[in-house]
């Protein structure tokens, strides 16, 4: 775990430093005092001393003890526990045994969901990247994320996590995934120059925001800020400081339990004074009665049933996927009637899956769905080998090696680093056995929107060198002269039948992308090399 060393002010105000996308990438490096080499290691030992490490600060925690006792405060609690001293008094153990049992097993369950909640909460430091790519002293290298400080260079890639917030100075072709920060499931696409001084963070598109995720392309910056002053680090203060709200079950219960208090009070003092003044009964009796009267009125069973039945309805929430961090905020869910959303990111899971694909000689359908690569081909109903389907295991080669994704089990989950189109593809060819380790990688033409492709150069064995191109498909057919016929050589092209099919599959809603294909003498690819393309076929995603 990071050090919980306090970072302390920035060299800029809290105004200032939400302007750096307004400013001129030269006039942020003279701001820093930085230029093209980075910092020296002298210059980083005296910020690093003065601004302190690039960490969230740690928010102030009640002891394990602290927060178990929290769980006594409550009136029907109370009640409870002065029910359980009268019948210890009148010598009923086992009523006082039961009645404690409730009350112990009541923290007890409560302590321990908020404990997996606030570990839930205290996830959101780990988002910070462990490690960055500095330009220190000229020479980029890796080093601890925690020591990087204001000024710093920086370099991203594909599948990097930003590690500060990054004035951006030079990109290509350079995605990132903010949805931690905006909601947003698509990538934004960033480039270098100045951003308006009003815009949204949403909008700052020249800025690397700390805890988001590279997804395409590459980029270097400037950090602006490091620790509590970034994006992620103002969010992480914002859910510290929120104020936990009564919810109405506790509000309800809270009453109850003042109502039920003052009438039992009233009605044992009235029985009290009755027994005494109008049948002279002797004190003691009196006050064994009133303690016998005073506990039976009290609903014990009460507190029980209401954390069992709200830990049940944690428990069916966590099987979801779903925390919640207090008990009673299950029973508020309840009163929910409407959920308003503006994002479709937020009520789906933001992964691809390629459900069919199309060669010039048959239809197929892709089963499974997410990251998981179980799911087998099928043609007319039927599961097939892609070895026995020439035009199919082209389609594949394509798919796998146009590709800069990747897709890894950890902890029984898939996880995707990359885009999850290209996710979506990749455990395509996973689907299909396709092993891509004998295939070597020579060049690359990142995907460009003015183009809407990507293209790589390949070193594949006995075929030779061959260009794959992977976008979309009305692109490819006018790059396209021939396409691959059933036994997985060219054939003249019907550009009616593809544009049939493209519509057919989009219209159920599905994303349709196209690949083709090349030989290629060269060692190096540019777009006039992506030209007298073979198109291979179509997949199309959900």
């Amino acid at each position: 775990m990071p050090s919980s060393q306090t970072p302390t002010k920035q060299p800029h105000d809290a105004e200032d430093h939400r302007l750096w996308h307004a400013l001129a990438a030269e006039e942020v490096a003279g701001a820093l005092q930085t230029d093209g080499t980075g910092l020296s290691e002298e210059e980083v030992k005296e910020r690093l001393e003065r601004y302190g490490p690039n960490l969230l600060p740690e928010a102030a925690k009640a002891s394990p003890l602290v927060r178990f006792f929290r769980h006594f405060h409550n009136v029907l609690i109370y009640v409870l526990i002065a029910a359980a001293m009268a019948t210890a008094f009148m010598g009923h153990w086992v009523d006082t045994g039961v009645i404690l049992a409730v009350v112990v097993v009541n923290a007890i369950i409560g302590f321990i969901q908020e404990g997996k909640a606030e570990q839930a909460l205290e996830d959101i430091r780990s988002m910070l990247s462990p490690e960055a790519v500095a330009v220190r002293d000229g020479k980029p290298r890796k080093i601890l994320a925690e020591k990087l400080v204001p000024g710093d260079l920086v370099e991203l890639r594909s599948g990097d996590r930003v590690p500060a917030d990054l004035r951006l100075t030079r990109v290509r072709n350079l995605k990132i995934e903010e949805s931690p920060l905006t909601g947003e499931s698509i990538a934004v696409e960033k480039e270098s120059g100045t951003v308006d001084p009003d815009s949204v963070v949403g909008d700052r598109t020249n800025i690397a925001f700390s805890g988001t995720m590279v997804t395409y392309g590459r980029g270097r910056g400037i950090v602006v800020a490091t620790g509590a002053s970034t994006e992620i680090g103002r969010i992480s203060g914002m859910m510290e400081a929120v104020a936990t709200p009564r919810t109405p079950l506790l509000r309800k219960i809270d009453h109850f339990g003042n109502v039920l208090s003052i009438f039992i009070l009233g009605v044992t003092a009235l029985f009290f004074a009755i027994g005494w003044f109008a049948h002279d009964y002797a004190a003691t009796e009196l006050f064994l009665a009133v303690i016998g009267l005073a506990v039976a009125a009290i609903p014990e069973g009460l507190p029980a049933i209401m954390t069992i039945t709200l830990a049940l309805g944690v428990q069916r929430m966590a099987r979801r996927k779903a925390i919640v961090r207090k008990l009673p905020s299950v029973e508020t869910l309840g009163s929910v009637t409407v959920i308003c959303s503006d994002k479709t990111g937020t009520l789906t899971r933001n992964e691809m899956t390629a459900r069919t694909a199309r060669t010039a000689s048959a239809f197929y359908e892709i089963e499974g769905t997410g990251y998981r690569p179980h799911g087998e081909i099928r043609r007319d109903g039927s599961a097939v080998r892609t070895e026995d389907e020439p035009a199919l295991a082209d389609l594949v080669r394509g798919a796998a090696l146009c590709n800069d994704s990747e897709v890894e089990e950890k902890d029984g989950e898939w996880i995707l680093h990359g885009e999850p189109t290209e996710g979506g593809l990749r455990v395509f060819t996973m689907k299909a056995g396709f092993d891509h380790a004998g295939s070597e990688r020579i060049d690359v033409l990142p995907f460009e929107s003015d183009h809407k492709y990507m293209a790589t150069l390949n070193e594949d064995g006995e075929d030779g060198r061959r260009i794959w191109v992977k976008g979309a498909p009305e692109q490819l057919l006018d790059r396209s002269s021939r396409q691959i016929g059933t036994d997985g050589s060219p054939e003249d092209m019907d550009r009616a039948f593809w544009e049939d099919e493209i519509h057919r599959i989009a219209a159920t809603g599905q994303r349709v992308l196209g690949i083709a294909t090349r030989k290629s003498d060269h060692d190096r690819i540019g777009h006039d090399e992506v030209a007298e393309l073979d198109f291979v076929g179509l997949v199309g995603m959900i």
